[in-house]
């Protein structure tokens, strides 16, 4: 409660800063307008104050106004889509008329390959940025989860403990099977399970130019369903000069990289080639938690004045210790880094660990991208992928039935075997294959896109005995079973964004979606997997956006999204003939925002109501032949309001800080429970039903908050301090105190120094104290209960996933 408390304050504070605003600006201001050279008004041109929290966006004449300013030396910097940056120094002593002139870029910006999925400034709908340089300064040496924490509503979890290994994250309680991720537009989401795999792309981060992520349903993109969020992420763009950039890091755990990364910058005004590889290893945190990681990027370009042609190649291959069943609970006081996975007992009854009881998987994308400017107003943007997979998780299994295999149960002599111990490898090899395309239409008042895209999955799922302490016969390889799967997923949209008034812009977007999912072959459990599906979705948007005052807007949009069920939630619902495959999910996403730009404090308030039908759950609900469902719950909802704050009172202080206060809950939910006769039999005898009326949603933490102070004491020194709060949350839908995980308050350090040399173009040290007050707490957790009959007590087995208390990592980075 305190803790909360502590966040609550921080944003009263906010609050009052805001109701005091005054104290803070002046009453100059900066107007003016924003023309291209033939005198034609840049409507929608961004317009931002140098070291200033203050910006705004051009109006119907292309005209603006920055107010509230002191009298002093500024920098407005201006930027619109196709045209170059420019800065014009302002030394402000009154009222002054600054009119800028825009000249078209010599080459095609980049900006465009994702401007068709991407939310502009005056699109009603709640989004946070990352530039370059925010990247750079905001990451924390870990994969992107941790890189986004400082964006509303995000909780970043780590099963390994430490940021590396396998990491993912939530916005608003939504996990990664219902964000959309793209890369340059392109779907990285898993077709089958909707997720996205971190681990799979190591240090992707220092390849990543800039990231828009947007909170809800969010404007039409490509690939998987925007359920609760989309991250867009766009790879490294033009750097016109030159460079070499090696960079070292070592920290606690075992846990060190290197990247090194070179460029050739702009090679007779129209090519560049750039390339970076990267290597990580890690003792991990928990127990055999181990990552041996490589990746690559390579991206090479041809540029003209009205064409873009690139091919980027992003290559990942990661080797890590499994951790996914987590610590038991009654481990936990024991032995937080306690770690089952792979435990058994050999010949003389001396507890032992596989030590190859890993994931393994190579995963390489291939993207060629064009953009050609046809006019003025028109342009076109396209792309082709293919995706590559390949790799396997292996296993040491105890006391499994010869018969669960698929191999005859061995006789020797009159003893008839049944079990042994088994080490096997699951794998997975699959093709992702498609294209997308874009017209983008920018004239005047109108800001229109048209598109959508093609893709298709062709996966092979199969499992390889490799041993059995039982000497049955199998050949080493053996196959078990294979199961094949296609998905075909296409889509087209058209969203436009109309300046009605200098004040009011109107926001449409529809979107037609169709799924073909087909799956075949035998499952793990040898049971026919045979089964076809198909969904049809329309995805409306509209809203509007009002800008009060030069420092002042406010905004409404009003989205439906659909979701079609993953490959977990329908491939047991069929099996044997049963028929309980789940309904596709529906979203009805309302917000509300209000944005306030000062030159030294900036406040938005975004409201959200997202009511939700048929939203699938886990009830613990079996099919009619005893397999786990996805239940899809009648109603449900996610409501809140998400706070951020901006304070620069002086050039070497800035305090950045939000937060998450929300509802989510299940309107009626009905829990299942599994009964067996005794702890001695263990017969299953049926399920009990609890109707437990209104509950909260699992992993959804009411309060959500995060800070970041930085100072900058003496010149090339900055220190921050980033707060992270997670309010208390269920680890499962029946709202039991039991089934809870605490909240948690983290604190880590991070110091950034540069400098500069003769022969060096920059040399970079951070340090990183993580945890720094060495907090115990879980971020995740998974459960399984059961009741016995005779006697009423409950069977449990669960999983805590323990963070690391505090740790530090140290960061060399030299640029030539």
């Amino acid at each position: 409660m305190k803790k909360f408390a502590l966040m609550l304050l921080l944003q009263l504070m906010g609050l009052w800063i805001f109701a005091n605003s005054n104290d803070f600006g002046g009453s100059l201001k900066i107007y003016g307008r924003i023309t291209d050279e033939k005198g034609n008004p840049l409507v929608g041109a961004t317009i931002a104050i140098e070291n200033s929290l203050q910006g705004t966006t051009t109006g119907l004449n292309g005209g603006f106004s920055l107010n509230k300013l002191k009298s002093g030396r500024y920098i407005v910097i201006v930027s619109f889509i196709g045209y170059e940056k420019k800065s014009e120094e302002v030394n402000l002593d009154r009222d002054m008329e600054v009119n800028i002139t825009l000249t078209p870029s010599s080459i095609m910006g980049e900006e465009i390959v994702v401007s068709s999925t991407r939310a502009t400034s005056r699109m009603p709908i709640a989004q946070s940025s990352l530039k370059k340089d925010e990247i750079k300064t905001t990451s924390v040496g870990f994969d992107i989860p941790y890189l986004l924490e400082s964006i509303p509503s995000v909780v970043a979890t780590s099963e390994g403990g430490t940021g590396v290994g396998n990491t993912a994250f939530r916005i608003r309680g939504s996990d990664m099977s219902r964000i959309n991720v793209t890369v340059n537009g392109i779907p990285l989401n898993d077709a089958e399970s909707q997720g996205v795999y971190w681990v799979d792309l190591p240090d992707f981060t220092s390849s990543v130019d800039n990231i828009q992520v947007q909170r809800g349903v969010g404007t039409s993109t490509n690939g998987a369903a925007a359920f609760g969020a989309s991250i867009n992420l766009q790879t490294s763009t033009l750097n016109p000069d030159p460079f070499t950039n090696i960079e070292l890091m070592t920290g606690s755990f075992g846990t060190w990289r290197t990247t090194a990364k070179v460029g050739t910058g702009l090679i007779r005004n129209k090519f560049s080639f750039e390339g970076r590889f990267s290597q990580l290893k890690s003792d991990g945190y928990i127990d055999r938690g181990t990552s041996d990681d490589r990746s690559m990027f390579l991206t090479g370009a041809w540029h003209t004045s009205k064409s873009l042609l690139r091919f980027n190649i992003i290559h990942g291959e990661e080797h890590t210790g499994i951790t996914w069943e987590g610590n038991p609970g009654y481990m936990l006081d024991l032995n937080r880094t306690y770690n089952p996975a792979g435990e058994y007992t050999d010949a003389n009854g001396n507890t032992q660990y596989y030590k190859n009881q890993k994931d393994n998987y190579i995963q390489t994308h291939y993207h060629l991208l064009y953009s050609y400017q046809l006019s003025n107003s028109l342009s076109l943007s396209s792309a082709f992928f293919l995706t590559k997979g390949a790799g396997y998780y292996e296993e040491y299994k105890v006391d499994k039935k010869f018969s669960s295999y698929g191999v005859g149960t061995p006789i020797f002599g009159n003893d008839t075997i049944k079990r042994s111990d088994f080490i096997t490898q699951k794998w997975m090899d699959n093709n992702f294959y498609g294209t997308t395309i874009s017209l983008n239409y920018r004239k005047g008042s109108i800001d229109a896109s048209f598109g959508g895209g093609w893709n298709r999955y062709d996966g092979n799922h199969f499992g390889r005995i490799l041993w059995s302490n039982v000497n049955a016969g199998i050949p080493k390889g053996k196959e078990w079973y294979r199961n094949t799967s296609e998905k075909t997923d296409y889509n087209f949209y058209g969203k436009t964004t109309w300046q009605l008034t200098n004040q009011i812009s109107l926001y449409g977007d529809l979107q037609y979606r169709s799924i073909n999912y087909d799956l075949a072959g035998l499952d793990d459990d040898l049971a026919s997997l045979d089964q076809k599906h198909q969904w049809n979705f329309f995805n409306p948007k509209f809203g509007s956006f009002y800008k009060i005052s030069s420092n002042q807007e406010v905004y409404f949009s009003y989205g439906v999204g659909h979701r079609e069920p993953t490959r977990s939630d329908i491939k047991d619902a069929m099996k044997y003939g049963s028929s309980n495959t789940p309904q596709s999910e529906r979203l009805f996403d309302y917000e509300l925002g209000y944005t306030f730009k000062a030159p030294v404090f900036a406040l938005g308030l975004n409201l959200y109501y997202m009511d939700y039908k048929d939203q699938l759950v886990l009830t613990g609900k079996l099919s009619d032949v005893g397999y786990p469902l996805m239940t899809n719950v009648d109603k449900s909802y996610r409501t809140g309001v998400e706070i951020t704050a901006g304070f620069k009172p002086a050039t070497w202080l800035q305090w950045n800080l939000n937060g998450t206060f929300s509802s989510n809950r299940i309107k009626s939910f009905v829990e299942y429970v599994d009964l067996y006769d005794n702890s001695i039999d263990f017969n299953f005898v049926g399920q009990q039903e609890n109707h437990l009326g209104n509950t909260p949603i699992s992993f959804s933490p009411s309060v959500i908050g995060s800070s970041q102070i930085c100072l900058t004491p003496v010149k090339n020194l900055n220190l921050s301090l980033i707060t992270k709060y997670v309010g208390e949350q269920y680890y499962d839908n029946t709202g039991s105190a039991a089934r809870r995980l605490d909240d948690y308050l983290v604190n880590n350090l991070k110091i950034d120094y540069s400098l500069k040399m003769k022969s060096i173009k920059t040399v970079n040290l951070q340090f990183f104290v993580n945890n720094l007050f060495n907090l115990k707490y879980e971020a995740n957790a998974w459960v399984y209960r059961a009741q016995f009959v005779n006697n009423g007590s409950e069977y449990r087995e669960d999983g805590f996933f323990p963070q690391a208390g505090i740790n530090f990592m140290l960061r060399l980075g030299v640029e030539f």
